[in-house]
């Protein structure tokens, strides 16, 4: 299979790395407004905070912990990399 050329370089403005984290942090917060617009109860509210919560300490563990505690050989660009790594490890 031919490789493709990147059409894009990797984000290196710190001003643009800011913006995008924003941007993250606002589809966030938007859609979690509109969940609860939608069904309002304590219920609803609590489990998007375990949630949220439970994705962070996933996100932590795959770029962090892994990186720092289990296998210092390895960077993850995304998700992607995190779980190519996990399928492909020497056991």
């Amino acid at each position: 299979m031919e490789s493709l050329p990147h059409a894009m370089k990797d984000l290196s403005d710190r001003k643009w790395i800011y913006l995008k984290g924003f941007l993250f942090l606002l589809i966030g917060v938007v859609s979690a407004a509109l969940v609860l617009l939608e069904m309002p109860t304590l219920r609803v509210a609590a489990l998007l905070a375990l949630m949220t919560w439970g994705f962070c300490r996933f996100y932590y563990f795959a770029f962090y912990v892994i990186e720092k505690y289990v296998d210092g050989r390895h960077r993850f660009s995304g998700l992607g990399s995190f779980v190519k790594y996990w399928f492909t490890r020497p056991r």
